[in-house]
């Protein structure tokens, strides 16, 4: 039973085992849909799937609204566009919800309009409807975003799963799912960890790591689609944002049942972000991140995948750091040493407010 004094509190927004008790428990019980939506909301996947289309939603309440590297703009952006694109579907419109606070400067506002603007740009995208709140001062942290969005089912993504069921006996699913991985399936991380937190971090506490880290927050919808279409054989996507790689990893291998192995030394960290998480105690696997996609392939195509993001800007930094193994449940790093070390689940991001 409930304890009728429990609170919410900000490890319920952090991601990790909170969060998602949060959702599972108050949140999904109440709305679950199998009428019409193929991918529900206790999927819990990152977005819904209704047909060909894909429907998503996504807040930011940020802290500071503006970072190294980015504002509340970019994430509202890049948040939903990257989780329309990491079903499979591509963008299609977005609409844009925005509680402002009295007394926030107009000129801030102008400036994460402009960004917003953009991103949209970049991500071929455009917001074609919205609302516009104001608020008491006092009450917020001057700006918050909400975005939405519908994509639409690609061509590149039903040719990308009949790549995969060519190689994978039985797979049937019309979408990227977090429970699509099989024994041998390959893991592959598209970038560095860790920036967007730490660069979250020294804002919001004046820190200075004696180097320039900035948050890694773009979207990524046009590489994924790139991926599908020239390549394939791509099973699941997810992005590592609240709880970082650690509770994507958790994610993929709880709901499709699976373990996955990963190897420490195959995991770009930048030194910086390095120095800085061991001088906080700060794990850089359960940092979240705005910029890089977590992606499980089959084993054929793993190497062209990876060779195809080297040849990004977004992926320039691309490892395969793992597969999917029948071995042992959970999640498990081979360490540097020579051990295995258990990833556990992140309780929360260790690091509040980073979206």
């Amino acid at each position: 039973m409930n304890n009728i004094d429990e609170k919410i509190t900000m490890m319920h927004g952090a991601g990790g085992t909170v969060m998602h008790d949060l959702i599972k428990n108050h949140i999904a019980k109440y709305f679950k849909n199998t009428r019409k939506a193929e991918v529900p909301l206790e999927a819990m996947d990152d977005a819904a799937a209704i047909g060909d289309i894909v429907l998503k939603s996504d807040s930011h309440a940020v802290k500071p609204l503006f970072f190294p590297g980015g504002n509340i703009g970019n994430i509202a952006i890049s948040g939903t566009v990257n989780d329309i694109a990491a079903l499979g579907a591509e963008p299609y419109a977005l609409a844009c919800g925005v509680i402002l606070e009295e007394g926030f400067g107009l000129s801030d506002f102008d400036r994460i309009l402009l960004t917003m603007q953009k991103t949209c740009s970049k991500a071929e995208v455009d917001i074609v409807t919205g609302d516009t709140k104001v608020i008491e001062k006092g009450s917020m942290g001057g700006c918050v975003i909400n975005v939405s969005g519908i994509g639409k089912r690609t061509i590149a993504t039903e040719n990308n799963l009949k790549i995969v069921r060519s190689f994978q006996n039985n797979f049937k699913s019309r979408w990227l799912l977090d429970s699509n991985l099989r024994i041998n399936n390959k893991i592959i991380l598209s970038g560095t960890i860790g920036e967007h937190g730490i660069a979250i971090l020294s804002s919001q506490q004046g820190l200075n790591f004696g180097s320039k880290i900035e948050s890694d927050v773009k979207p990524l919808n046009l590489i994924i689609q790139k991926l599908l279409r020239e390549v394939g054989g791509i099973v699941a996507i997810k992005d590592p944002t609240r709880g970082g790689l650690a509770d994507c990893l958790n994610e993929f291998g709880e709901k499709s049942k699976v373990g996955i192995l990963i190897h420490e030394e195959k995991i770009p960290i930048r030194k910086d972000v390095k120095a800085a998480c061991e001088m906080l105690g700060l794990d850089p696997l359960e940092i979240g991140n705005e910029g890089k996609i977590v992606i499980g392939v089959i084993e054929n195509k793993a190497n062209q995948i990876l060779e195809l993001l080297r040849e990004t800007d977004e992926g320039k930094d691309a490892e395969i750091i793992g597969k999917v193994t029948k071995d042992f449940a959970g999640v498990a790093m081979k360490t540097t040493v020579g051990g295995k070390r258990i990833i556990a689940r992140p309780v929360g991001d260790p690091i509040p407010r980073i979206c």
